[in-house]
């Protein structure tokens, strides 16, 4: 099973087949998808099924240094 919804699944979900109203469509209802090169809605599957992407593929948080003083 794939991990984004294919384009049939995505069509079912908004009840559009035209890509810009699928965009729009998404975009009313609350569910996060990416567009790519192609200008498509990508879903992924944890986005419509209610559970949390189980891998982080975000960049770590810029944290700063923090310098130890010795007393």
């Amino acid at each position: 099973m794939s991990v984004f919804l294919e384009p049939p699944d995505i069509a079912e979900l908004t009840g559009y087949r035209m890509k810009s109203a699928q965009i729009e469509q998404l975009r009313f209802m609350g569910i996060p998808f990416f567009i790519n090169a192609a200008g498509r809605p990508v879903v992924t599957r944890a986005a419509v099924e209610g559970r949390k992407d189980t891998q982080d593929h975000a960049k770590p948080k810029w944290q700063p240094r923090v310098i130890e003083v010795k007393q």
